[in-house]
């Protein structure tokens, strides 16, 4: 590889790295987003439960069994967003081996 193709290639990936940001701020809102519906929906589920004069015992597993889908939606994007952080690790390593190399080749 020639410096300039290391260089450009460390250009593109600090973009890439700089457009990731944005993608896990958004990610991380989602996150928040579905992790606050979840909760309001739960509590709605519970409270509905204790009215309906269901056990006490058996109103949590209840109320999270009839609200498994934001449950689902919740750790769906708990999931997106470990795995953009991933992403972005992924770039950080990518930098770092081609600055190695870009150090070992301008050493040459």
């Amino acid at each position: 590889m020639h410096i300039t193709d290391i260089t450009n290639e460390i250009h593109a990936a600090s973009q890439r790295l700089s457009k990731s940001a944005d993608a896990l701020f958004e990610l991380g809102r989602e996150k928040a987003e579905t992790e606050r519906e979840y909760r309001s929906e739960l509590a709605k589920e519970m409270l509905r439960l204790k009215a309906e004069g269901m056990q006490v015992t058996l109103i949590t597993d209840i109320a999270k069994g009839n609200v498994s889908e934001r449950l689902f939606q919740r750790d769906l994007a708990e999931a997106r967003f470990k795995a953009g952080i991933e992403a972005a690790d992924a770039i950080k390593i990518q930098v770092s081996a081609l600055q190695t190399i870009l150090k070992y080749q301008s050493d040459i």
